[in-house]
C-alpha cells in the first residue's frame, strides 16, 4: 500500500513554503522534526529514508530546498524518490526554474499541481504532458540569475551554439505553458550532451580507474509536436567486443534510451526518431569505461625538509584542446591533524586562491578559469607540532580531489551531428541549440 500522509517543501533555513496534508492519520507537524534531524545528523549527511517515533521519513535535496513526504505505512523507499524527483521535474517544467523564489510566486500553481498528482495521498498522474488539460493557473515568470536568499551554487551551462551562436541565457528556462497568444512563443529545442567523470590516480599520476556516466538531455519549445531525427556519430560502437578495436570510434560500454524513441534505424545510421513530449526529459543515458584522454592530470610530490616541516608540491595539467578551458576548478588536499602552520606559494596570483582550512586540516585551491594545455603548481610548505615518521604523515595526507567544469567539451567525443524536424511547412523556421558540459563526479589522485 502507497499512501502519502504529508508533503512539504522547506527552505535551505527551514522555513515552510510548500505543505499539504492528505490523510486524517494524526501526524503532527513534522517539519520542525525533519529539519533538526537532517541538520544535526550524527555523523554527517542524513541518509533519504529514516523513521522518528513511527513515522517514516522520505527526502530528496534539489537546488537546497527539500522535497519531502512522510508517512506511517510502510512504503517503498525508491518509489517514494521517484515520485519526488517527477514533482520537482514536473515543478520545473510549469515554474521554468526550480527555487524558492519561483515556488513562493507560483504557489497557487504549485498547489494546483499537487492536487492533481496526489489523490488522497495516493500518486495519479505525474507527466507533464498528461497534466496540461488540467492545469489552468499561468505561471509567473521568475529569473534565474536574479539573487536571492537561497542562491545556492550549482550546475552553471555555457551559452547555447546554434544558428545565432547566441541564445538568451534564460531561453532554456521558459515554463511550458507560457502563452503564445501574445506572440511571446518561438519555436526552438534544447540540447543538452552531459558528460560525468569519475577519475582515479595513482601517486605517479597514472589513471587507475575510468568512467564517463554521460546523458543527452533535451527540453522542447516546437508547437504542433513534430518527430524529430537526431543523428550520433557514425563511428558509435555500443558494446567493447563489437568493434572495439577500430581506431577513432566512439565506445559505448551500454546504453538506454527513452521510451519515446524509435530505433529502427540507429544500428545502420546512428540516427534516433522520436516525437518529444511536453518539458524536459532525458533522450538517452550511456556509460563508457574504455581508455579516453583525461582532461586535468594530478601529479604530487611530497619531500621531508625536516622531522616537523613537510613540503607538498602539487601539479595540475589541462589535457584538453588550448580553446576550451577548465571553469570553476577546486582542488581539495586534506594534510595531516598535527599541522601548526601552512605556507602557501602559487606559481600565479591571476584568477587563483588557496587557503588553509584549520578545522576541517586541509588546503582549497581555486582557479577560476584553467586554460586548456596550461600547468599550474600549488606549493605549500606544512609545519608540524610534532616530530612524525614519513609513513604517518603520508597516511593522514590526501587524497586529491578535483571539481570542475568544462564547457563545450565532450571526453568522449560523442557528437550531435544534426538534429531534424519533419516539418513540411516553409515557415516553420525553428531554433536549434547544442551545448555540451563535462563535470567532474568524482575525481581523485592518491599520495
Amino acid at each position: 500500500m502507497f499512501a502519502v500522509s504529508q508533503f512539504y517543501i522547506l527552505s535551505p533555513r527551514g522555513d515552510t513554503i510548500i505543505s499539504r496534508t492528505y490523510r486524517g492519520d494524526k501526524i503532527i507537524e513534522t517539519s520542525e522534526i525533519f529539519f533538526r534531524k537532517v541538520k544535526f545528523w550524527k555523523g554527517g549527511v542524513a541518509p533519504p529514508v529514516f523513521n522518528v517515533d513511527g513515522i517514516n521519513f522520505v527526502y530528496l535535496k534539489t537546488n537546497g530546498l527539500y522535497f519531502v513526504f512522510t508517512t506511517r505505512f510502510n512504503v517503498s523507499p525508491n518509489f517514494c524518490i521517484e515520485l519526488l524527483s517527477r514533482l520537482g521535474k514536473c515543478f520545473k517544467d510549469y515554474c521554468g526554474v526550480l527555487s524558492e523564489e519561483a515556488i513562493r510566486k507560483n504557489f497557487i500553481l504549485i498547489y494546483e499541481l499537487l492536487d492533481e498528482v496526489l489523490d488522497d495521498g495516493y500518486p495519479q498522474l505525474t507527466s507533464t504532458e498528461s497534466l496540461k488539460p488540467f492545469v489552468h493557473n499561468d505561471p509567473v515568470i521568475v529569473d534565474m540569475f536574479k539573487p536571492s536568499l537561497s542562491s545556492m551554487p550549482g550546475l552553471k551551462l555555457p551559452t547555447f551554439q546554434g544558428q545565432n551562436n547566441i541564445a538568451p541565457s534564460t531561453s532554456v528556462h521558459k515554463p511550458v505553458t507560457m502563452s503564445q497568444k501574445e506572440g511571446k512563443h518561438r519555436n526552438e529545442i534544447f540540447v543538452d550532451v552531459l558528460e560525468r567523470l569519475t577519475m582515479l590516480f595513482n601517486n605517479n599520476g597514472y589513471i587507475l580507474n575510468s568512467e564517463i556516466d554521460g546523458s543527452i538531455q533535451l527540453k522542447s519549445y516546437l508547437s504542433g509536436n513534430p518527430g524529430l531525427t537526431l543523428a550520433l556519430n557514425d563511428d558509435l560502437v555500443i558494446g567493447k567486443k563489437e568493434g572495439a578495436n577500430f581506431p577513432g570510434s566512439v565506445v559505448l560500454d551500454d546504453c538506454n534510451f527513452h521510451e519515446c524513441c524509435r530505433l529502427d534505424d540507429f544500428d545502420s545510421t546512428r540516427t534516433l526518431s522520436f516525437v518529444p513530449p511536453d518539458g524536459e526529459f532525458v533522450l538517452m543515458n550511456y556509460r563508457i569505461t574504455s581508455d579516453f584522454v583525461a582532461p586535468f592530470r594530478i601529479t604530487p610530490y611530497i619531500e621531508e625538509l625536516s622531522l616537523t616541516l613537510v613540503e607538498v608540491i602539487i601539479k595540475v595539467r589541462a589535457d584538453i584542446p588550448e580553446k576550451n578551458f577548465g571553469n570553476n576548478v577546486h582542488v581539495f588536499f586534506p594534510i595531516a591533524r598535527a599541522t601548526n602552520g601552512v605556507s602557501i606559494k602559487l606559481d600565479s596570483n591571476s584568477g587563483q586562491s588557496a587557503e588553509f582550512r584549520g578545522k576541517e586540516s586541509r588546503i582549497e585551491w581555486k582557479i577560476k578559469k584553467f586554460q586548456g594545455c596550461a600547468e599550474h603548481t600549488l606549493r605549500a610548505k606544512i609545519t608540524l607540532k610534532e616530530a612524525s615518521s614519513s609513513s604517518n604523515i603520508r597516511r593522514e595526507m590526501g587524497p586529491i580531489s578535483l571539481g570542475f567544469e568544462i564547457p563545450m567539451h565532450s571526453v568522449s567525443n560523442l557528437q550531435v551531428k544534426y538534429l531534424r524536424i519533419q516539418e513540411q511547412h516553409k515557415s516553420y523556421n525553428p531554433f536549434r541549440w547544442v551545448r555540451y558540459l563535462t563535470q567532474s563526479a568524482s575525481y581523485v589522485g592518491r599520495i
